[in-house]
């Protein structure tokens, strides 16, 4: 079973902390700059609201000591009590709060702004990136795992950036703020407020060990559901011929069990760590105010010196206890969700990084010429020539050896051959989805490697074995091979190929939406569109790659005259395996485990009784 390598699945923080290591910080670093370069001003206002917050909150903890030894215990003792003052610092109080609630609305809803923009400009980056990617890449690696990029890995970044970093910096001026308060009120507090937090640190990491293989292999076993329901979605037709309807629930009721199975044992290990904590601070609730009662009596001493504390400084103690060991466990929690988030940062910064086409060609066409940076010119012609060409995919499996093709404008070369005899691969070649490796080749004597790339593939059309359609109407589909031509040339393209028919019974005529790939349409209206496609880019260089293959024999005579037009004066390179599209070829040129074998035309190649003779009686043309 393929596993995404790039999916993520979200999951929830991991119990216990986790030491960053020195990838994970390289990669918190490079992310935190990217989001300071775009957001510099937004994030010093952030940072600013969340230093006002914590320090309103604490306000409001120390004001508790204010309000029970100035103003409560004095008013209990009173015959008259007047309210007046503490009214006064109430409302001054309250103005405190909603100044503090103020800063916690707007750096909270500043976040939001910071994290989706960072995900329009991140998407964006990417998706650029991918446009300038080499086929080679994407033939490496399935669609999906580039997919969960867009999706899951980008996604966790934004819950990072939107909720953990602001959590973790609030929580860290909160237990400096805080502890700084304990100090100065108490340190004999201090001292068991520090051992409690300890604890229950320690008592957080040694849980989080036990738990983290456990979310590991849930994170496995949740790509493996996603990759299998992926599967069984894509080739759901394959399973209902083969009626593998049952085998494929039992398949996914044995991966959903692994997944169950795994989640409760990494749950069942973190979900105790909240319960346990809050005991844990609960006891030093209980600690504490043992503790402060002892001390207020005047009963508690160490080496002869004794401690008082006022009620007042015990009610603030407590509550300064809370607001220290809170955000403790929350900063172990978000440092563990921004360390897996960094994961994520660092699948999306690999495909950043990945190394885009080079381009390094210097002729460019320009008005039916080839134009050199030195304004040398040569007419476009259409005229493709292999010289001694050596090709491999890796560098240790060699395809092609040696192919030698000579072609004069407007011919039509057809390739023949078993499967995996190297056809396609020189199709590949000449529009540069890949180099070669060894020799050159030549389009109208200018080798392709000093030709622009978009220059090059602009002058050719191709129409592949899979079709794809995009999104969108017919005619948006026809006019994607020239985007600045007009209806009525879409209109043309598909009378030329002979689909003009069939588009006009739809529903709408050219403007019917297509969606899902064209699953609307049969194979052979899809490949139609695609010819008409090509037909209005009006290249001089034409590559049919089995482009009648999912046509049926009735339709291709109808196509087949539309072709002929189409190629007329153009050179033509054609993958086939049916007779009707190769016989009348100007060279035919038969392949075998990436050899030439033989070309000639079919009379000559019929007269050899070779290769090409065993192919044609042996009925696999």
């Amino acid at each position: 079973m393929r596993q995404p390598s790039f999916a993520q699945p979200r999951q929830r923080a991991q119990a216990g902390f986790q030491r960053p290591t020195t990838e994970q910080r390289a990669t918190l670093l490079r992310m935190t700059a990217f989001v300071w370069k775009h957001y510099k001003w937004l994030m010093l206002i952030v940072l600013l609201c969340i230093v006002v917050t914590s320090l309103t909150s604490l306000v409001s903890s120390l004001f508790t000591r204010t309000l029970i030894d100035d103003y409560i215990v004095p008013l209990t003792q009173m015959d008259n009590p007047e309210y007046a003052s503490l009214s006064q610092t109430l409302f001054k109080l309250g103005a405190i709060l909603l100044l503090g609630t103020i800063c916690s609305y707007t750096y909270n809803r500043l976040m939001i702004s910071i994290s989706q923009g960072t995900m329009l400009r991140l998407r964006k980056l990417i998706f650029e990136r991918m446009q300038r990617l080499p086929l080679s890449y994407f033939d490496q690696r399935a669609h999906g795992d580039i997919m969960s990029v867009y999706t899951n890995d980008v996604d966790s970044l934004r819950q990072m950036i939107s909720t953990a970093l602001a959590q973790v910096f609030s929580s860290l001026i909160t237990i400096v703020a805080t502890f700084t308060s304990m100090i100065v009120l108490s340190i004999p507090l201090t001292l068991v407020s520090i051992a409690m937090a300890t604890l229950m640190m320690f008592t957080t990491a040694w849980l989080g060990k036990r738990s983290r293989g456990h979310f590991r292999i849930q994170q496995q076993s949740l790509a493996q559901v996603n990759a299998f329901i992926e599967e069984m979605m894509t080739g759901q037709k394959v399973v209902k011929v083969f009626c593998h309807e049952e085998q494929a629930v039992s398949r996914f009721e044995t991966i959903n069990e692994q997944l169950r199975s795994a989640a409760y044992h990494a749950n069942r290990v973190a979900n105790i760590v909240m319960p346990v904590n809050g005991n844990l601070g609960n006891l030093a609730f209980v600690l504490i105010a043992v503790f402060g009662a002892t001390m207020a009596l005047g009963e508690f001493s160490i080496l002869n010196s004794q401690f008082s504390i006022s009620l007042g400084t015990i009610v603030a103690f407590l509550q300064l206890n809370k607001s220290f060991t809170q955000p403790i466990t929350q900063v172990s929690q978000q440092i563990n969700s921004v360390l897996n988030a960094s994961v994520g940062a660092e699948r999306v910064f690999t495909l950043m990084d990945a190394e885009p086409e080079t381009d390094q060609g210097q002729w460019v066409s320009k008005d039916g010429q080839w134009v050199s940076k030195d304004n040398n010119s040569t007419p476009i012609r259409g005229d493709v020539d292999f010289q001694h060409v050596d090709f491999g995919y890796t560098s240790d499996k060699q395809i092609l050896f040696d192919i030698n093709i000579n072609t004069n404008p407007g011919q039509k070369i057809a390739f023949v051959g078993g499967t995996g005899a190297g056809k396609t691969t020189v199709i590949n070649l000449i529009n540069r989805f890949y180099d070669a490796t060894q020799g050159r080749i030549l389009y109208d004597g200018i080798p392709i490697t000093h030709i622009r790339k978009d220059h090059l593939r602009r002058s050719m059309a191709i129409v592949l074995q899979e079709t794809h359609l995009f999104t969108g109407t017919v005619l948006d589909n026809i006019r994607y091979g020239r985007l600045d031509a007009t209806d009525e040339q879409c209109v043309q393209a598909a009378q030329l190929v002979g689909c003009d028919d069939f588009i006009r019974r739809l529903p709408n005529g050219y403007n019917t939406l297509l969606t899902a790939d064209g699953s609307n349409l049969s194979q052979g209206e899809r490949q139609l569109l695609a010819i008409a496609r090509t037909a209005i880019a009006n290249p001089p260089v034409l590559i049919l790659d089995e482009a009648t293959s999912s046509i049926d024999t009735r339709t291709e005579r109808l196509v087949q005259q539309g072709m002929d037009r189409l190629m007329q004066g153009r050179t033509t390179f054609v993958i086939a395996h049916r007779l009707s599209t190769i016989r009348h070829a100007d060279q035919i040129i038969v392949m075998h485990h990436g050899r030439i074998v033989e070309h000639g035309t079919h009379e000559q190649l019929m007269n050899n009784h070779g290769r090409y003779f065993q192919l044609f009686t042996g009925g696999t043309l």
